[in-house]
């Protein structure tokens, strides 16, 4: 199988994620690109990579962080610096005294939750700059689970649902309809947003269009994005413009190495079973669902040996896809599945005591570093 970049996957102790600081610059060029070309900022999304070793490199490209709990937010403050904002579909007060203590912006869901928290927020110590997530009504997501605007939706205020009698205190306005999605798709969504809230855009400080932007995909159109910003910011006198990607930064950087522990008989092709799982260190495979990439692997029936991958739990389904392979797979080999930093990395779950993948990180000189073992304890003293 062929080797990924510098780094031997035998070396580690799987499973294992590894994540490659020269490919998050790759992306982060692209990214300044943009801040350079549209004068727009950009936040790192934890909710989709929060690995904080690595933030020595990105806050050199970025503006801060977007946080969806305390603990994200408490995570940006101390570990990224730059802005903090947050954003969840409620707070409790408990919330609020924490939050009031870390961020910057503080998007509120709903104008109840905004007259709740509206006194506390306005008088607290520091100056929280407050938005209303709104919502376009203009789906464009391709998978149910991850539109933010399908039918139902509890996220963002509907225009019917608008209150312009509470925008006092209010200086933004958020959306996010996107899901690895193209500028296209961001283009029908901001249409929509200007023409159900144009006529609020002008009283506020600022607009955030949220994240979902797949900026870093190879054929992603940052033509368009750009223009997108800049007409926007033309027309409503160059208000500032937020953008809060997630997998755009860690896009292609990581990798989940794992190992085959048994090949087993059965009807049709055989099993081999690692020591990952989709359901404990991906579980977009079964949530999206989609089928991981793998180095040196084939489609069904594609190459001379095909198997199916399973993973360690007990759970029936928990089944990565068919693969093929050149030669056969015998136990010990090590599989390299590809894309594995966004989403897979903060997603993991320690079900059936399953241990989690250790962390190792290349620098940008290609020096492979351990940052993280999980043992006993990590799973122990998680439910006691």
């Amino acid at each position: 199988m062929t080797r990924p970049l510098n780094f031997d996957p035998y070396a580690l102790k799987t499973p294992a994620f590894v994540v490659d600081e020269r490919l998050i610059a790759k992306n982060l060029a692209r990214l300044g690109e943009i801040k350079e070309r549209t004068g727009c900022r950009i936040l790192l999304a934890l909710k989709g990579f929060s690995m904080f070793s690595t933030f020595r490199l990105i806050r050199k490209t970025l503006d801060g962080t977007c946080a969806s709990s305390v603990h994200e937010a408490r995570l940006g403050r101390e570990t990224f610096g730059g802005e903090v904002h947050a954003f969840a579909a409620a707070f409790s007060p408990e919330d609020m005294e924490n939050f009031l203590g870390l961020c910057d912006h503080l998007v509120f869901n709903s104008f109840s939750l905004w007259e709740k928290f509206r006194p506390m927020t306005l008088s607290a110590p520091r100056k929280i700059s407050c938005g209303i997530r709104v919502n376009p009504e203009r789906s464009v997501g391709k998978v149910a689970i991850y539109d933010p605007c399908a039918p139902g939706s509890r996220l963002g205020v509907r225009r019917r649902d608008f209150r312009p009698d509470l925008l006092g205190g209010i200086e933004g306005l958020h959306f996010h309809a996107l899901c690895e999605q193209n500028s296209h798709e961001l283009a029908l969504v901001l249409e929509a947003f200007v023409t159900n809230f144009g006529e609020f855009i002008p009283s506020m400080h600022w607009i955030n269009f949220g994240g979902g932007h797949h900026i870093t995909r190879d054929d992603y159109d940052m033509d368009r994005l750009c223009q997108l910003i800049l007409d926007f910011r033309k027309e409503f006198r160059g208000i500032p413009v937020y953008l809060e990607p997630g997998e755009a930064i860690a896009l292609n950087t990581g990798f989940l190495v794992a190992e085959v522990l048994d090949i087993t008989g059965s009807e049709g092709w055989p099993h081999a079973i690692l020591n990952t799982s989709a359901t404990c260190h991906m579980p977009d495979v079964l949530e999206m669902p989609y089928r991981p990439d793998i180095i040196g692997s084939g489609d069904e029936g594609e190459k001379a040996h095909t198997y199916q991958l399973g993973g360690l739990s007990c759970l029936a389904g928990d089944r990565i896809g068919s693969y093929s392979f050149d030669t056969p797979l015998t136990v010990g080999d090590r599989l390299v599945f590809t894309d594995m930093a966004h989403y897979s990395m903060v997603k993991t779950n320690t079900f059936n005591g399953i241990p989690l993948p250790s962390i190792y990180r290349i620098d940008m000189e290609g020096r492979l570093h351990l940052e993280r073992e999980f043992e006993y304890q990590d799973f122990k003293t998680r439910l006691g």
